[in-house]
């Protein structure tokens, strides 16, 4: 009996520029990856270059932050040079879930089951930004393995997910906080950021990425205003300014807010619960708002 052919892998493109290729494409389409890196090192940015290729794309973004609140992120994403940010958070096509200041065992064993029930199968993006508090809200390591499994099991119900995940001390991927992550992600990103006097050293190296041929050296990377982390070529200078040209074509390219793929029309459902701030939820029915 012969063996069966195995479905090649879809990718979708991650948003930072120069990675793709490194990952054979880009990510693979309802996996898990995670961002590590110090404070500094644009873990913030990438996972908002990560929802907003997805939005250019015709994908709805969930942004669940554990920590900032959301008007820093979206403030800082404008500084970035991204204010069509705001367009879609208008057209609600892009979603903050405020966790930060939770329980986290509570927010991922009862609220983020609801939260999904009602957006399986509409392949969003999804952005958690950071992990660090639910590690750091128990010192139990079953607890920890526990929780962020659960956690990556039922985002990846809704789509393809994006952690990042602080580090700290030595930059050599050893610190406790990484293991359990790394070890149940699909797919774990090093971003390397050390600084000595007014020196800066950036680099970006893949740890690890099933299911898919990946690039293992280490990359030098840049964050640049308009487009983010910014992958350097070896060989030659990227040119900055053929880059922000192409990112203004392809925004200028994204369909109109009808012809977008719906969440209601997606998963079909009355209504959704979005958490806008502690202790308030907020009704979402067929895209308009209710209290």
């Amino acid at each position: 009996m012969p063996f069966p052919r195995w479905k090649r892998v879809r990718k979708i493109k991650s948003g930072i520029y120069g990675l793709n290729p490194l990952l054979d494409g880009g990510v693979n389409e309802n996996s898990t990856t995670v961002v590590i890196g110090r404070s500094g090192a644009g873990k913030t940015t990438i996972a908002t270059q990560f929802i907003r290729r997805g939005l250019q794309d015709g994908q709805e973004g969930v942004f669940v932050s554990l920590d900032e609140n959301k008007e820093q992120i979206i403030r800082e994403a404008v500084e970035m040079g991204w204010s069509d940010i705001l367009d879609y958070l208008d057209d609600e096509l892009l979603v903050f879930i405020d966790a930060s200041g939770r329980e986290f065992s509570n927010f991922i064993r009862k609220e983020l089951p609801a939260f999904v029930a009602d957006w399986k199968g509409s392949n969003a993006r999804i952005a958690i930004d950071p992990l660090t508090p639910v590690l750091w809200s128990t010192k139990d390591l079953y607890e920890q393995r526990d929780l962020i499994g659960f956690m990556f099991k039922e985002t990846r119900k809704v789509g393809t997910v994006l952690c990042t995940l602080e580090e700290h001390g030595a930059t050599d991927l050893t610190g406790p906080e990484t293991v359990i992550p790394m070890y149940l992600a699909d797919c774990v990103i090093h971003l390397r950021f050390d600084h000595v006097a007014a020196k800066h050293t950036r680099e970006l190296q893949i740890i690890k990425c099933r299911n898919s041929r990946h690039d293992q050296e280490p990359h030098p990377y840049e964050i640049l205003k308009g487009l983010g982390i910014v992958l350097q070529d070896g060989q030659r200078r990227v040119d900055v300014s053929d880059l922000l040209r192409r990112s203004r074509n392809e925004r200028q390219g994204v369909p109109g807010v009808p012809d977008r793929q719906r969440v209601a029309a997606a998963a079909r459902v009355d209504q959704r619960f979005v958490r806008t701030g502690p202790g308030r939820l907020e009704a979402v029915h067929h895209g308009k708002r209710h209290r």
